[in-house]
C-alpha cells in the first residue's frame, strides 16, 4: 500500500462510494470524527452522493450538545441503514435528533445491537469468520424471540440475528457485516499514518474497526488533531499503525468529549487532587447512592453506569474510601474517578485505559465483581428496561454496553426512583413522600427488556434494587422487599405502588438511619483496619 495522504475533510468524504458500509468510531462526543461526518453531509447536499450507505456505530456517534455526529448524515437518500450500540439522547423537552426522526418515522431500518457484540462482529469480519455465536442478549430485546435488535418495522422485516443450536445448546448468531470504510479518530498522526491517542479520554475500538476494513480491502480515514514528523511517535504510544490508514484529515479544533475542548486530566496527562472533586449535595439521590455504596466490598472491581450510581465514587471519596474499589467504564477507563454529566464515559486519575472491545470481553465473561446500573422499569420477573421508553425514545440512548455488562455479572445493584415524578424530601432523618409519582416504574411487563430477570435467576446472579423508599432482592419467587426507608408506609408507599405483588421479607428492616443524615455515614466495606 502507499503511505496515507493528508486530505481535507471534503476530499476524504469524496472517497466514500455509493452503497458503502461505513464503520464510525465514537462514543457520543468522545472520540467523534465530527469534521469528516460533517463533510460527508455537505457532499451529499451538494451532489447527492454517496447514496444508500449503511453505518455501524459500536457506541453512539455524536450528542445533542454540539457534536452532531450521526446527525450530519441522517438524511433520506444518504443513509440507508444503521446499526448502533446507542444513539444520541437528550431531554424529553428537546427536539429529537434527525436520526431519531428517521427511526421513528420508519424511514430506514435501524438496529440497537449491544456494543460488545457489535465490536465482536468487527473482529469476526477482520478474521473472515462467519459471525458471532453468543449467549449475550438472550431473553432481552436482542433476542429474536423479542425484538431481535430491531428498533422499527423496517428493521424487523430484515432480521440480523437468529437463534441457532450448536453443540446441544441454544445460541444467538449475529452474521458478520463487512465494513468497506472506517472513519476513526486519534490525537496525532505521523507522516506514515501511525496514530497516537495522548489527548483522548478513551481509545474506543478504532484498531478493530480499521482491521476489519483493511483486511477486506476497504478505506480507512483517520481524523486527527495534529500531524507529526515520521519517526517522532514512540512505538508504545501508537495504537493504530500506519499500515492500516489510507487518509489523514487534520481537524485542530476537534472536541475531546462532549462540551470539553481539552482537559489534560481526562487523558491522564495530569492527576487531579481528590479535594477537587465535588461530593453530592445532601438529598434523596445521595441517600440512594450511599445505600448502593454499602453493597461494595474492599478490593472489588466494579463497573459503573449512568444515573444515581455515577455518584457512588464521590461517596467513597467523601467517606475516605477512595481506591478501595476499582471502577471500570465501557469506554475503557480502569480506576480513577469516573466523570459526570456531559463528560460521562471518561475518568480522571485512571490507572489504565484499555480498548473498549477488550473491556467488553472482560464484561461479557463476567470477570469483574459487581456492576452499578440504573433502571427505567422493573417488571414482575425482575427484568429491567433502560433502553426504550414511551413516545419520545430519544430520551434514552439505547442499551450501549448494558446487555454485555449484565449478561454474566456476578452482582448487579440497580438504582432508581420507585415512581417517576414523586414529591420527595428528607425530614428529620426520614423520607417524606409529599406527592406520589404519576408513573409507576415497577410494571407488570417491561416495555423493552434490557436485562433478563429470568436468566439472572437461572444463572444464580445476585441482583439488588435500591430505591429511595425500599431495597429489594431478586429471588426465584419474585422481588423481595428486604429494607424500607424510615418514614415510609410499606403498604401505601411500596406495595400499592407496584403493578404486581411484591414479597416482603419476614425480617424486614429499616434502612440504615445514617443514610438520611447529612454527616458522612462511616462507610464500612471491609479491608485493612
Amino acid at each position: 500500500m502507499a503511505f496515507p495522504k493528508v486530505l481535507t475533510a471534503d476530499e476524504a468524504a469524496a472517497l466514500i462510494p455509493d452503497g458503502a458500509v461505513v464503520t464510525v468510531s465514537s462514543s457520543s462526543g468522545l472520540g467523534c470524527p465530527d469534521s469528516v461526518l460533517a463533510a460527508l453531509g455537505r457532499r451529499f447536499e451538494a451532489s447527492g452522493h454517496p447514496r444508500a450507505i449503511t453505518t455501524l456505530h459500536p457506541i453512539a456517534a455524536g450528542d445533542m450538545w454540539g457534536v452532531k455526529g450521526i446527525d450530519h448524515i441522517a438524511r433520506p437518500g444518504l443513509l440507508a441503514k444503521v446499526l448502533a450500540g446507542s444513539y444520541p439522547s437528550g431531554p424529553s423537552s428537546a427536539e429529537p435528533p434527525a436520526i431519531w426522526k428517521m427511526i421513528t418515522g420508519n424511514e430506514i431500518p435501524a438496529y440497537n445491537i449491544p456494543s460488545g457484540i457489535l465490536f465482536d462482529m468487527h473482529r469476526e469480519a477482520a478474521a473472515k469468520r462467519p459471525g458471532v455465536l453468543t449467549k449475550i442478549g438472550m431473553d432481552t430485546f436482542a433476542d429474536p424471540a423479542r425484538q431481535g435488535c430491531a428498533m422499527n418495522a423496517a428493521a424487523a422485516a430484515l432480521p440480523i440475528v437468529r437463534r441457532v443450536e450448536f453443540d446441544g445448546e441454544d445460541w444467538l448468531y449475529f452474521k458478520a457485516i463487512i465494513p468497506e470504510v472506517a472513519i476513526i479518530r486519534a490525537t496525532t498522526a505521523d507522516e506514515r499514518g501511525n496514530l497516537s491517542y495522548e489527548h483522548e479520554g478513551g481509545y474506543l475500538g478504532p484498531l478493530d474497526q480499521a482491521l476489519a476494513v483493511r483486511n477486506n480491502g476497504g478505506i480507512v480515514i483517520a481524523q486527527v488533531k495534529r500531524l507529526a514528523q515520521s519517526g517522532t511517535l514512540k512505538p508504545q504510544h501508537v495504537l493504530v499503525p500506519g499500515i492500516l490508514v489510507d487518509a489523514i484529515v487534520v481537524a485542530p479544533d476537534q472536541m475531546q468529549t462532549t462540551q470539553t475542548p481539552y482537559d489534560p486530566a481526562i487523558s491522564g496527562e495530569v492527576f487531579r487532587p481528590l479535594s477537587s472533586f465535588e461530593v453530592p449535595e445532601f438529598g434523596v439521590s445521595k441517600v440512594m447512592a450511599r445505600r448502593v455504596a454499602q453493597e461494595l466490598r474492599y478490593g472489588d472491581a466494579v463497573n459503573i453506569g449512568f444515573g444515581i450510581s455515577a455518584n457512588v465514587p464521590r461517596i467513597l471519596i467523601e467517606e475516605g474510601r477512595h481506591g478501595d474499589v476499582t471502577w471500570m467504564i465501557e469506554q475503557g477507563a480502569v480506576g480513577g474517578v469516573p466523570l459526570l454529566d456531559f463528560q460521562f464515559g471518561c475518568a480522571t486519575n485512571a490507572e489504565a485505559i484499555v480498548s473498549s472491545p477488550y473491556q467488553f470481553t472482560y464484561f461479557q465473561g463476567g470477570g469483574f465483581d459487581a456492576s452499578l446500573l440504573s433502571f427505567l422499569q422493573i417488571d414482575r420477573d425482575g427484568s429491567v428496561n433502560v433502553s426504550r421508553l414511551g413516545a419520545r425514545p430519544h430520551v434514552t440512548a439505547g442499551a450501549g454496553g448494558f446487555v454485555d455488562i449484565t449478561a454474566r455479572a456476578r452482582r448487579i445493584i440497580f438504582s432508581g426512583f420507585f415512581t417517576a415524578g414523586a414529591g420527595l424530601a428528607i425530614d428529620n432523618g426520614a423520607l417524606s413522600i409529599t406527592r406520589e409519582g404519576k408513573v409507576r416504574k415497577l410494571v407488570e411487563t417491561a416495555e423493552h427488556v434490557s436485562f433478563s430477570g429470568r436468566r439472572a435467576v437461572a444463572q444464580g446472579q445476585d441482583i439488588t434494587y435500591v430505591t429511595e423508599r425500599c431495597v429489594m432482592k431478586l429471588t426465584d419467587k419474585g422481588l423481595l422487599v428486604t429494607e424500607i426507608a424510615p418514614g415510609v408506609d410499606l403498604q401505601r408507599h411500596v406495595l400499592d405502588q407496584a403493578e404486581f405483588a411484591l414479597l416482603v421479607a419476614p425480617d424486614l428492616r429499616l434502612m440504615d438511619g445514617a443514610l438520611f443524615q447529612e454527616a458522612p455515614i462511616g462507610l464500612d466495606i471491609g479491608g485493612p483496619a
